[in-house]
Protein backbone atom coordinates (compact mmCIF):
# COMPACT_ATOMS: atom_id res chain seq x y z
CA UNK A 1 0.00 0.00 0.00
CA UNK A 2 1.60 3.35 -1.03
CA UNK A 3 2.16 6.11 1.68
CA UNK A 4 -0.99 7.94 0.99
CA UNK A 5 -2.94 5.25 1.13
CA UNK A 6 -1.96 3.96 4.77
CA UNK A 7 -2.22 7.49 5.46
CA UNK A 8 -6.03 8.02 4.49
CA UNK A 9 -6.47 4.05 5.95
CA UNK A 10 -5.40 5.44 9.21
CA UNK A 11 -7.80 8.67 9.26
CA UNK A 12 -10.86 6.24 8.42
CA UNK A 13 -10.01 4.21 11.55
CA UNK A 14 -9.65 7.35 13.77
CA UNK A 15 -12.92 8.90 12.53
CA UNK A 16 -14.19 5.31 13.07
CA UNK A 17 -13.25 5.35 16.26
CA UNK A 18 -14.41 8.82 17.46
CA UNK A 19 -17.97 8.37 16.09
CA UNK A 20 -18.14 4.96 17.99
CA UNK A 21 -16.72 6.76 21.40
CA UNK A 22 -19.17 9.44 20.49
CA UNK A 23 -22.42 7.77 19.88
CA UNK A 24 -21.40 5.41 23.18
CA UNK A 25 -21.33 8.24 25.50
CA UNK A 26 -24.62 9.77 23.55
CA UNK A 27 -26.77 6.82 24.98
CA UNK A 28 -25.60 7.00 28.21
CA UNK A 29 -25.55 10.44 28.79
CA UNK A 30 -29.54 10.71 27.40
CA UNK A 31 -29.81 8.32 29.91
CA UNK A 32 -29.15 10.39 33.15
CA UNK A 33 -30.36 13.47 31.55
CA UNK A 34 -33.84 11.36 31.59
CA UNK A 35 -33.05 10.36 34.97
CA UNK A 36 -31.95 14.56 35.94
CA UNK A 37 -35.37 15.85 34.00
CA UNK A 38 -37.82 13.52 35.27
CA UNK A 39 -36.76 14.94 38.90
CA UNK A 40 -36.29 18.71 37.90
CA UNK A 41 -40.25 18.84 36.21
CA UNK A 42 -41.32 18.05 39.45
CA UNK A 43 -39.09 20.99 40.92
CA UNK A 44 -40.32 23.66 38.23
CA UNK A 45 -43.96 22.35 39.08
CA UNK A 46 -44.20 24.22 42.30
CA UNK A 47 -43.54 27.47 41.39
CA UNK A 48 -45.07 27.55 38.23
CA UNK A 49 -48.88 25.91 39.90
CA UNK A 50 -48.89 27.72 43.15
CA UNK A 51 -46.04 30.80 43.03
CA UNK A 52 -48.30 33.41 42.05
CA UNK A 53 -51.09 32.00 44.84
CA UNK A 54 -48.35 31.86 47.54
CA UNK A 55 -47.32 35.82 46.66
CA UNK A 56 -50.97 36.94 46.40
CA UNK A 57 -51.81 35.28 50.05
CA UNK A 58 -48.49 36.82 51.83
CA UNK A 59 -48.90 40.21 50.10
CA UNK A 60 -52.88 40.47 49.45
CA UNK A 61 -52.44 41.73 46.44
CA UNK A 62 -53.62 40.60 42.78
CA UNK A 63 -51.05 43.24 40.93
CA UNK A 64 -47.83 41.71 42.86
CA UNK A 65 -49.04 38.29 42.42
CA UNK A 66 -46.99 37.99 39.33
CA UNK A 67 -43.59 39.17 41.18
CA UNK A 68 -43.12 35.39 41.91
CA UNK A 69 -42.49 35.04 38.54
CA UNK A 70 -40.60 37.83 38.05
CA UNK A 71 -37.99 36.74 41.06
CA UNK A 72 -38.09 33.55 39.86
CA UNK A 73 -37.33 34.32 36.12
CA UNK A 74 -34.80 36.87 37.13
CA UNK A 75 -32.92 34.25 39.20
CA UNK A 76 -33.40 31.76 35.93
CA UNK A 77 -31.12 34.44 34.27
CA UNK A 78 -28.58 34.93 37.05
CA UNK A 79 -28.11 30.99 36.78
CA UNK A 80 -28.29 30.83 33.14
CA UNK A 81 -24.82 33.07 32.53
CA UNK A 82 -23.23 31.25 35.56
CA UNK A 83 -24.09 28.36 34.24
CA UNK A 84 -23.10 28.50 31.10
CA UNK A 85 -19.80 30.29 31.79
CA UNK A 86 -18.59 27.10 34.69
CA UNK A 87 -20.03 24.56 31.84
CA UNK A 88 -17.00 26.36 29.36
CA UNK A 89 -14.93 26.10 31.78
CA UNK A 90 -15.73 23.23 34.20
CA UNK A 91 -18.31 20.92 31.81
CA UNK A 92 -22.13 20.35 32.20
CA UNK A 93 -21.46 17.93 34.94
CA UNK A 94 -20.48 20.60 37.45
CA UNK A 95 -22.72 23.47 36.30
CA UNK A 96 -26.21 21.78 35.66
CA UNK A 97 -24.93 19.93 39.14
CA UNK A 98 -24.58 23.13 41.21
CA UNK A 99 -27.28 24.86 39.16
CA UNK A 100 -29.95 21.97 40.14
CA UNK A 101 -28.94 21.95 43.80
CA UNK A 102 -29.00 26.12 44.34
CA UNK A 103 -32.96 25.21 43.14
CA UNK A 104 -33.28 23.08 45.81
CA UNK A 105 -31.95 25.56 48.03
CA UNK A 106 -34.13 28.47 47.07
CA UNK A 107 -37.16 26.07 47.54
CA UNK A 108 -36.41 25.18 51.01
CA UNK A 109 -36.27 29.01 51.59
CA UNK A 110 -39.44 29.42 50.26
CA UNK A 111 -41.01 27.00 52.56
CA UNK A 112 -39.19 28.85 55.44
CA UNK A 113 -40.70 32.49 54.13
CA UNK A 114 -43.90 30.93 53.92
CA UNK A 115 -44.20 29.55 57.18
CA UNK A 116 -42.72 32.62 58.79
CA UNK A 117 -44.48 35.28 56.20
CA UNK A 118 -41.39 37.14 56.06
CA UNK A 119 -41.29 38.78 52.83
CA UNK A 120 -37.99 40.37 51.41
CA UNK A 121 -37.27 36.00 52.58
CA UNK A 122 -39.74 34.87 50.20
CA UNK A 123 -38.89 37.18 47.45
CA UNK A 124 -34.82 36.01 47.72
CA UNK A 125 -36.38 32.76 48.07
CA UNK A 126 -37.97 32.81 44.86
CA UNK A 127 -35.45 34.24 43.18
CA UNK A 128 -32.64 31.74 44.27
CA UNK A 129 -35.62 28.49 43.30
CA UNK A 130 -35.24 30.31 39.80
CA UNK A 131 -31.92 28.86 39.89
CA UNK A 132 -33.33 24.85 38.91
CA UNK A 133 -35.72 26.72 36.33
CA UNK A 134 -32.81 27.88 34.59
CA UNK A 135 -30.83 24.78 35.12
CA UNK A 136 -33.67 22.19 33.95
CA UNK A 137 -34.07 24.06 30.79
CA UNK A 138 -29.98 24.33 30.30
CA UNK A 139 -29.84 20.25 30.70
CA UNK A 140 -31.55 20.07 27.12
CA UNK A 141 -28.14 21.30 25.73
CA UNK A 142 -26.34 18.39 27.66
CA UNK A 143 -28.13 16.10 25.14
CA UNK A 144 -27.05 17.77 21.82
CA UNK A 145 -23.48 18.14 22.69
CA UNK A 146 -22.01 14.59 21.07
CA UNK A 147 -25.28 14.32 18.90
CA UNK A 148 -24.90 14.63 15.21
CA UNK A 149 -26.82 17.63 12.99
CA UNK A 150 -29.52 15.63 11.75
CA UNK A 151 -30.27 14.42 15.19
CA UNK A 152 -30.22 17.35 17.48
CA UNK A 153 -33.61 18.30 17.06
CA UNK A 154 -34.50 15.03 18.32
CA UNK A 155 -31.73 15.02 21.14
CA UNK A 156 -33.57 18.02 22.26
CA UNK A 157 -36.44 16.44 22.38
CA UNK A 158 -35.70 13.42 24.61
CA UNK A 159 -34.39 15.83 27.14
CA UNK A 160 -37.33 17.88 27.44
CA UNK A 161 -40.20 14.92 27.17
CA UNK A 162 -38.04 13.39 30.31
CA UNK A 163 -39.42 16.20 32.18
CA UNK A 164 -43.00 15.91 31.60
CA UNK A 165 -43.40 13.16 34.33
CA UNK A 166 -42.42 14.81 36.84
CA UNK A 167 -43.47 18.34 35.78
CA UNK A 168 -47.14 16.89 34.92
CA UNK A 169 -47.26 14.68 38.25
CA UNK A 170 -46.45 18.19 40.16
CA UNK A 171 -49.60 20.13 40.08
CA UNK A 172 -51.99 16.83 40.40
CA UNK A 173 -50.10 16.62 43.39
CA UNK A 174 -51.36 20.19 44.91
CA UNK A 175 -53.63 18.79 47.18
CA UNK A 176 -52.22 16.06 48.83
CA UNK A 177 -48.84 18.25 48.92
CA UNK A 178 -50.88 20.91 50.63
CA UNK A 179 -52.88 18.30 52.73
CA UNK A 180 -49.27 16.86 53.82
CA UNK A 181 -47.63 20.34 54.89
CA UNK A 182 -50.81 21.24 56.64
CA UNK A 183 -50.24 18.28 58.69
CA UNK A 184 -46.93 19.33 59.24
CA UNK A 185 -47.94 22.41 60.26
CA UNK A 186 -46.86 24.85 57.21
CA UNK A 187 -49.11 26.43 55.42
CA UNK A 188 -50.75 24.73 52.57
CA UNK A 189 -49.30 26.10 49.58
CA UNK A 190 -45.88 25.58 50.73
CA UNK A 191 -46.44 21.88 50.27
CA UNK A 192 -45.46 21.55 46.81
CA UNK A 193 -42.27 23.62 47.52
CA UNK A 194 -41.15 20.46 49.82
CA UNK A 195 -41.61 18.34 46.76
CA UNK A 196 -39.57 21.01 44.82
CA UNK A 197 -36.34 20.81 47.58
CA UNK A 198 -36.68 16.90 47.06
CA UNK A 199 -36.74 17.05 43.18
CA UNK A 200 -34.02 19.91 42.60
CA UNK A 201 -31.44 17.98 45.08
CA UNK A 202 -32.16 14.76 43.43
CA UNK A 203 -31.40 15.41 39.68
CA UNK A 204 -28.21 17.70 40.90
CA UNK A 205 -27.03 14.70 42.52
CA UNK A 206 -27.82 12.50 39.42
CA UNK A 207 -25.88 15.25 37.26
CA UNK A 208 -22.64 15.04 39.86
CA UNK A 209 -22.50 11.28 40.18
CA UNK A 210 -23.71 9.85 37.10
CA UNK A 211 -22.50 12.24 34.23
CA UNK A 212 -19.25 10.75 33.42
CA UNK A 213 -17.34 11.15 30.95
CA UNK A 214 -18.63 14.63 30.50
CA UNK A 215 -20.04 15.05 27.32
CA UNK A 216 -19.69 18.67 26.72
CA UNK A 217 -15.56 18.21 27.33
CA UNK A 218 -15.73 15.08 25.54
CA UNK A 219 -17.29 16.73 22.63
CA UNK A 220 -14.40 19.54 22.69
CA UNK A 221 -11.31 16.95 22.34
CA UNK A 222 -13.39 14.66 20.14
CA UNK A 223 -13.80 18.12 17.85
CA UNK A 224 -10.18 18.77 18.52
CA UNK A 225 -9.12 15.59 17.42
CA UNK A 226 -10.57 15.87 14.21
CA UNK A 227 -9.24 19.10 13.38
CA UNK A 228 -6.00 17.32 13.78
CA UNK A 229 -7.09 14.74 11.22
CA UNK A 230 -7.23 17.80 9.00
CA UNK A 231 -4.52 19.39 9.85
CA UNK A 232 -2.93 16.10 8.81
CA UNK A 233 -4.76 15.84 5.52
CA UNK A 234 -4.29 19.28 4.98
CA UNK A 235 -0.35 18.70 5.37
CA UNK A 236 0.07 15.49 3.41
CA UNK A 237 -1.42 16.62 0.99
CA UNK A 238 0.77 19.52 0.48
CA UNK A 239 3.57 17.53 0.95
CA UNK A 240 2.75 15.13 -1.89
CA UNK A 241 2.02 18.35 -4.07
CA UNK A 242 5.45 19.70 -3.71
CA UNK A 243 6.98 16.33 -4.38
CA UNK A 244 4.54 16.11 -7.97
CA UNK A 245 6.13 19.91 -8.24
CA UNK A 246 3.07 21.84 -7.86
CA UNK A 247 2.72 25.23 -6.36
CA UNK A 248 2.58 25.80 -2.45
CA UNK A 249 -0.25 26.25 -0.72
CA UNK A 250 -0.44 28.54 2.35
CA UNK A 251 -2.67 26.67 5.26
CA UNK A 252 -5.70 28.34 6.10
CA UNK A 253 -5.49 29.62 9.38
CA UNK A 254 -8.74 29.56 11.26
CA UNK A 255 -10.45 32.69 13.06
CA UNK A 256 -11.74 32.58 16.90
CA UNK A 257 -15.27 30.66 16.29
CA UNK A 258 -18.11 32.90 16.74
CA UNK A 259 -21.46 32.03 17.17
CA UNK A 260 -23.42 32.39 13.77
CA UNK A 261 -26.81 34.79 12.55
CA UNK A 262 -28.88 31.71 13.13
CA UNK A 263 -28.08 31.45 16.93
CA UNK A 264 -29.60 34.52 17.61
CA UNK A 265 -32.44 33.79 15.28
CA UNK A 266 -32.72 31.40 17.51
CA UNK A 267 -32.64 33.07 20.35
CA UNK A 268 -35.07 35.73 19.31
CA UNK A 269 -37.95 32.68 18.86
CA UNK A 270 -37.09 31.81 22.20
CA UNK A 271 -37.37 35.17 23.51
CA UNK A 272 -41.13 35.79 22.16
CA UNK A 273 -42.41 32.47 22.85
CA UNK A 274 -41.33 32.67 26.41
CA UNK A 275 -43.14 36.22 26.89
CA UNK A 276 -46.18 34.72 25.35
CA UNK A 277 -46.36 31.66 27.53
CA UNK A 278 -45.58 32.93 30.77
CA UNK A 279 -47.89 35.95 31.07
CA UNK A 280 -50.38 33.81 29.97
CA UNK A 281 -49.56 30.75 32.62
CA UNK A 282 -48.60 33.03 35.53
CA UNK A 283 -51.93 34.76 35.72
CA UNK A 284 -54.21 31.70 34.88
CA UNK A 285 -54.14 30.17 38.67
CA UNK A 286 -54.99 33.80 39.48
CA UNK A 287 -58.01 34.42 37.21
CA UNK A 288 -59.26 30.64 37.93
CA UNK A 289 -59.37 31.38 41.72
CA UNK A 290 -60.57 34.72 41.25
CA UNK A 291 -63.81 32.94 39.61
CA UNK A 292 -64.36 29.67 42.05
CA UNK A 293 -62.51 27.38 40.27
CA UNK A 294 -60.67 25.26 43.20
CA UNK A 295 -57.37 24.29 43.79
CA UNK A 296 -57.89 20.61 41.50
CA UNK A 297 -59.21 22.38 39.18
CA UNK A 298 -56.49 24.76 38.62
CA UNK A 299 -53.54 21.62 39.03
CA UNK A 300 -55.54 19.86 36.30
CA UNK A 301 -55.25 22.91 33.88
CA UNK A 302 -51.23 23.85 35.04
CA UNK A 303 -50.45 19.59 34.81
CA UNK A 304 -52.01 19.82 30.84
CA UNK A 305 -50.31 23.00 30.29
CA UNK A 306 -47.13 21.77 31.39
CA UNK A 307 -47.91 18.51 29.60
CA UNK A 308 -48.66 19.95 26.44
CA UNK A 309 -44.29 21.92 27.10
CA UNK A 310 -43.00 18.57 27.28
CA UNK A 311 -44.92 15.48 26.02
CA UNK A 312 -45.36 16.40 22.51
CA UNK A 313 -41.47 16.87 22.20
CA UNK A 314 -40.46 13.88 20.31
CA UNK A 315 -42.48 14.17 17.53
CA UNK A 316 -41.87 17.85 17.67
CA UNK A 317 -37.75 17.25 17.47
CA UNK A 318 -38.22 14.78 14.71
CA UNK A 319 -40.48 17.63 12.66
CA UNK A 320 -37.61 19.99 13.19
CA UNK A 321 -34.80 17.79 12.04
CA UNK A 322 -37.20 16.88 8.96
CA UNK A 323 -39.15 19.74 7.94
CA UNK A 324 -36.49 22.39 9.42
CA UNK A 325 -35.78 24.85 12.10
CA UNK A 326 -38.22 28.05 10.96
CA UNK A 327 -41.26 26.24 9.85
CA UNK A 328 -41.59 25.01 13.10
CA UNK A 329 -40.97 27.95 14.57
CA UNK A 330 -43.74 29.97 12.46
CA UNK A 331 -45.66 26.62 13.39
CA UNK A 332 -45.37 28.20 17.29
CA UNK A 333 -46.40 31.79 16.51
CA UNK A 334 -49.36 30.35 15.06
CA UNK A 335 -50.31 28.28 18.00
CA UNK A 336 -49.74 30.83 20.40
CA UNK A 337 -51.76 33.21 18.64
CA UNK A 338 -54.59 30.54 19.01
CA UNK A 339 -54.23 29.97 22.32
CA UNK A 340 -54.44 33.62 23.07
CA UNK A 341 -57.80 33.81 21.48
CA UNK A 342 -59.03 30.44 22.74
CA UNK A 343 -57.94 32.14 26.62
CA UNK A 344 -59.69 35.40 25.47
CA UNK A 345 -63.26 34.02 24.53
CA UNK A 346 -63.65 31.45 27.13
CA UNK A 347 -65.84 31.78 29.91
CA UNK A 348 -64.45 32.62 32.79
CA UNK A 349 -66.22 29.05 34.47
CA UNK A 350 -65.75 27.17 31.40
CA UNK A 351 -62.61 24.12 32.34
CA UNK A 352 -62.71 22.46 29.65
CA UNK A 353 -62.02 25.99 27.09
CA UNK A 354 -59.27 26.97 29.67
CA UNK A 355 -57.61 23.77 29.44
CA UNK A 356 -57.71 24.10 25.51
CA UNK A 357 -56.19 27.45 25.94
CA UNK A 358 -53.34 26.51 27.87
CA UNK A 359 -52.68 23.34 26.44
CA UNK A 360 -52.40 25.31 22.88
CA UNK A 361 -50.05 27.66 25.01
CA UNK A 362 -47.88 25.15 25.69
CA UNK A 363 -47.88 23.53 22.45
CA UNK A 364 -46.61 26.72 20.80
CA UNK A 365 -43.88 27.19 23.26
CA UNK A 366 -42.51 23.84 22.75
CA UNK A 367 -42.23 24.20 19.31
CA UNK A 368 -40.39 27.38 19.55
CA UNK A 369 -38.35 26.21 22.02
CA UNK A 370 -36.97 23.25 20.19
CA UNK A 371 -36.44 25.42 17.08
CA UNK A 372 -35.20 28.09 18.80
CA UNK A 373 -32.44 25.68 20.89
CA UNK A 374 -31.78 23.63 17.34
CA UNK A 375 -30.61 26.92 15.68
CA UNK A 376 -28.41 27.49 18.26
CA UNK A 377 -26.66 24.55 18.50
CA UNK A 378 -26.86 24.36 15.18
CA UNK A 379 -24.75 27.93 14.93
CA UNK A 380 -22.22 27.52 17.45
CA UNK A 381 -18.91 25.25 18.27
CA UNK A 382 -17.68 23.62 21.18
CA UNK A 383 -14.82 26.40 21.35
CA UNK A 384 -18.29 29.04 21.79
CA UNK A 385 -21.49 27.03 22.67
CA UNK A 386 -21.97 26.41 26.36
CA UNK A 387 -20.68 30.45 26.94
CA UNK A 388 -23.20 31.20 24.22
CA UNK A 389 -26.19 29.11 25.24
CA UNK A 390 -25.82 30.65 28.67
CA UNK A 391 -25.90 34.45 27.41
CA UNK A 392 -29.23 33.21 25.48
CA UNK A 393 -30.84 31.76 28.19
CA UNK A 394 -30.23 34.99 30.19
CA UNK A 395 -32.01 37.11 27.89
CA UNK A 396 -35.02 34.26 27.41
CA UNK A 397 -35.52 34.48 31.57
CA UNK A 398 -35.12 38.36 31.42
CA UNK A 399 -37.77 38.04 28.64
CA UNK A 400 -39.78 35.75 31.74
CA UNK A 401 -39.36 38.22 34.41
CA UNK A 402 -40.57 41.25 32.49
CA UNK A 403 -43.57 39.25 31.11
CA UNK A 404 -44.21 37.73 34.80
CA UNK A 405 -44.28 41.48 36.63
CA UNK A 406 -46.42 43.17 33.60
CA UNK A 407 -48.89 40.39 33.45
CA UNK A 408 -50.11 40.96 36.86
CA UNK A 409 -50.37 44.82 36.35
CA UNK A 410 -52.07 43.88 32.61
CA UNK A 411 -54.51 41.48 34.15
CA UNK A 412 -55.58 44.12 37.27
CA UNK A 413 -56.22 46.81 34.72
CA UNK A 414 -57.60 45.14 31.54
CA UNK A 415 -58.43 41.65 32.23
CA UNK A 416 -57.54 38.04 31.40
CA UNK A 417 -58.73 38.25 28.19
CA UNK A 418 -57.16 41.11 26.97
CA UNK A 419 -53.53 39.85 28.48
CA UNK A 420 -54.22 36.58 26.24
CA UNK A 421 -54.76 38.42 23.04
CA UNK A 422 -51.78 40.37 23.67
CA UNK A 423 -49.73 37.64 24.12
CA UNK A 424 -51.01 35.32 21.20
CA UNK A 425 -50.48 38.67 19.05
CA UNK A 426 -46.72 39.18 19.86
CA UNK A 427 -45.94 35.74 19.11
CA UNK A 428 -47.37 36.29 15.97
CA UNK A 429 -44.90 39.08 15.31
CA UNK A 430 -42.34 35.85 14.82
CA UNK A 431 -43.87 34.87 11.51
CA UNK A 432 -42.10 38.43 9.55
CA UNK A 433 -39.10 38.28 11.72
CA UNK A 434 -38.56 34.98 10.77
CA UNK A 435 -39.33 35.23 7.17
CA UNK A 436 -37.45 38.51 7.15
CA UNK A 437 -34.13 36.33 8.39
CA UNK A 438 -34.59 33.53 5.98
CA UNK A 439 -34.63 36.08 2.94
CA UNK A 440 -31.02 38.09 4.10
CA UNK A 441 -28.67 35.20 4.74
CA UNK A 442 -28.22 31.85 3.79
CA UNK A 443 -30.92 29.01 3.88
CA UNK A 444 -28.35 27.21 6.23
CA UNK A 445 -28.43 30.09 8.86
CA UNK A 446 -32.16 30.20 9.41
CA UNK A 447 -33.34 26.38 9.13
Amino acid sequence: MSERGESDSRETDARAVIAAERARVQRRTLTVVVISQVLGGAGLAAGVTVGALLVQDVLGSMSLAGVAAALLTLGSALTAFLVGRVTQRLGRRIGLGLGFAAGGIGAIGVVVAATTALVPLLFLSFFVYGAGTATNLQARYAGTDLATPARRGSAISVAMVSTTLGAVAGPNLVEPLGAFATGLGLPSLAGPFLLAAVAYLAAGTAFLVLLRPDPFLLARRLDAELAQLEVERTAAEQTAAEQMGSKQTSPTTAARPRPGVGAYVGAAVMVVTQIAMVAVMTMTPVHMRAHHHGLGEVGLVIGIHIAAMYLPSLVTGVLVDRIGRTPMAIAAGVTLLLAGVTGALAPADSLGLLILALALLGLGWNFGLIAGTALVVDHTVPANRARTQGTLDVLIALAGAGAGVMSGVVMAGVGYGALSIAGGVLALLLIPVLLWARRVTPQTTVG
